[in-house]
This record gives C-alpha cells, sequence and structure tokens, in this order.
C-alpha cells in the first residue's frame, strides 16, 4: 500500500507495487491489472514512459518506438486497476511476502494534479530551485518644447472629443511633422498610457508613417506591371537625377522625399508617379522638371 510524504500504511492483501514507469513497467502493471491486481505504479519522474520516447526505433524489427509506448501509456493511464505515482521515491518496505508494508515519499508539485500532463515545465521554472525573472518596469524620458507640446496636446485632446483611434493620432502627428519623431511617441506613449513598442508597431507597419524626417513634399513612382512596362523605373532614374537622392531618401533641403510603390490602381494612365497625393498620368521624362517646379 502507498503512504504519502514518508507515512506509512499496511497494504491489502492483492495490491502491487511496481517501481519504474518505462516501458517494462508499463506492460507489467497492465498484465497485472489485467489479471485483476490492483497496481500501483511508481515512478521517481513526473511523467511515466522511461527512456523509450527519446528512441526513433527500436531493436531488431526498427519498429517506430512511440507507435509502440504510446498505445500503452493511454492504456496504462485509463485502466481502473492502475493507480499512477510520479514524482515519487520509495523510502522503506517492510513486512513478509504476501503482506508488505511500503513508505513513498511523493515530492510537492504546487500544481492542479488532475490537470498535469507531465511536461515538466513546472520543474523548469520552479521559483524556489530557480531565481525568476522580472522585466524591469521601462522609464520612457521625452523632452519636448513648449510648441511641440501645444501641437501633441491638440491632437491628443481633438482625438479624445472625436472618439478617433490611435492610428489617426498617429497619422495627425505625421502630418504635422513629416514624419514621427521619437520623443514625441515617448510623449504619447506617457500620455495615453500605451506600451511604446505598440506605437513602433503601428509605425512601422504602414508605409504612410515614417520615423525619419521627410521632405515638404513626397514624391511616390508607381513600380507595379503596368508603369514598370510602359517606364517608370526611367521616370524613377531621372527623379534620382533631378533631386540627386535614391528611394526612401530625402533632398539636403528638405523639399522633396521620393519613395516608390508597386500600385495605386490607375493603369490605364501608366505610367504614373504621384506627387502629396496628387497623380500624375502618362508622365514622360521631360515633363520631370515641370512637374517639379510646381513645388516650392
Amino acid at each position: 500500500m502507498i503512504a504519502p510524504a514518508g507515512n506509512k500504511i499496511d497494504g491489502n492483501i492483492g495490491a502491487v507495487l511496481v517501481i519504474g514507469g518505462g516501458i517494462a513497467g508499463i506492460q507489467a502493471s497492465l498484465d497485472l491489472a489485467e489479471s485483476g491486481q490492483k497496481v500501483y505504479l511508481l515512478e521517481s519522474s513526473p511523467a511515466i514512459g522511461g527512456t523509450m520516447p527519446r528512441l526513433d526505433k527500436t531493436f531488431p524489427t526498427n519498429d517506430c518506438s512511440m507507435c509502440i509506448l504510446s498505445p500503452k501509456l493511454v492504456e496504462a493511464g485509463r485502466h481502473l486497476n492502475i493507480e499512477i505515482i510520479t514524482n515519487a521515491d520509495l523510502e522503506k518496505v517492510e513486512g513478509e511476502a504476501g503482506r508488505f508494508s511500503v513508505t513513498v515519499n511523493k515530492r510537492a508539485r504546487h500544481i492542479n494534479v488532475d490537470k498535469c500532463t507531465g511536461c515538466g515545465l513546472c520543474v523548469q521554472s520552479c521559483p524556489v530551485k530557480y531565481e525568476v525573472y522580472l522585466e524591469p518596469e521601462e522609464r520612457i524620458e521625452f523632452h519636448l518644447d513648449e510648441k511641440e507640446l501645444d501641437t501633441v496636446q491638440s491632437i491628443i485632446e481633438t482625438s479624445r472629443v472625436e472618439n478617433t483611434s490611435l492610428i489617426a493620432i498617429l497619422k495627425n502627428i505625421n502630418n504635422a511633422y513629416n514624419y514621427l519623431p521619437e520623443h514625441i511617441l515617448r510623449y504619447v506613449s506617457v500620455r495615453l498610457n500605451v506600451p511604446l513598442s505598440l506605437l513602433y508597431r503601428i509605425a512601422t507597419f504602414y508605409s504612410s508613417f515614417s520615423l525619419t524626417p521627410r521632405g515638404r513634399h513626397m514624391i511616390n513612382v508607381c513600380l507595379g506591371t503596368t508603369c514598370y512596362v510602359r517606364g517608370s523605373v526611367k521616370l524613377l532614374q531621372r527623379l534620382r537625377k533631378e533631386l540627386n537622392v535614391n528611394s526612401g531618401e530625402t533632398t539636403e533641403d528638405m523639399r522633396f522625399s521620393l519613395d516608390t510603390l508597386r500600385c495605386l490602381g490607375c493603369c490605364s494612365l501608366a505610367p504614373v508617379i504621384t506627387v502629396d497625393g496628387e497623380t500624375y498620368g502618362k508622365v514622360k521624362e521631360k515633363q520631370i522638371p515641370e512637374i517639379l517646379e510646381c513645388y516650392d
């Protein structure tokens, strides 16, 4: 008979203790249980199965080890005559043949045993044996001048009145500064009690947002299939030459920013470029200087 935490109980005749929950112990428990015996299967680790689950094949047939073991695990777990005692050690055996008294030390789990799957993660995360690491509280610092503070506070207060989303707030800030300044994002994070990481996830997901300063005018060249076939690459090369910047860059005077996109949905006007959202269709290379002159 089994006693928890070092206690000793005299068992009834007919109960059997099987020590070790490997494949041999499981099979012995099943054979004894099928003969009508009450079986206690004792295992020192958090789950039965032993080392067999670690094997790929078994000798000499090369059968899959888990294909052999899995049905036995399920059968042992469901059998009414088998009581599985895991995470426990045999302390003492007393008595004589036919009537033994067994003392078992069952180690505390500090978990709900009925829901335990034997994964062993509780052992790895034990706060007694291992030091628990807690993320340090994030301290966000920011410095805004009076003008910036008034602008951002006005955007936030307006959004609260109109019940707009966080994306709308970032969009208004992006429109006000032509990009999302880091110190302003930090202020928004503290003011709205929103994780700074969330603001950066939004800012980096949508191409309309930028974390680097942009020029007063944004030029986009469509490189969709139709525009590409009709010469948008040549338009991009001409713009690079006129502005002396590459895609994703801004001119030194902060006048223009140049970028590309894949499709504007107006293939009949290919090739297409946009400046501050205004669409120019069927553009020729020679028209590029004329278009740029329209924006100061």
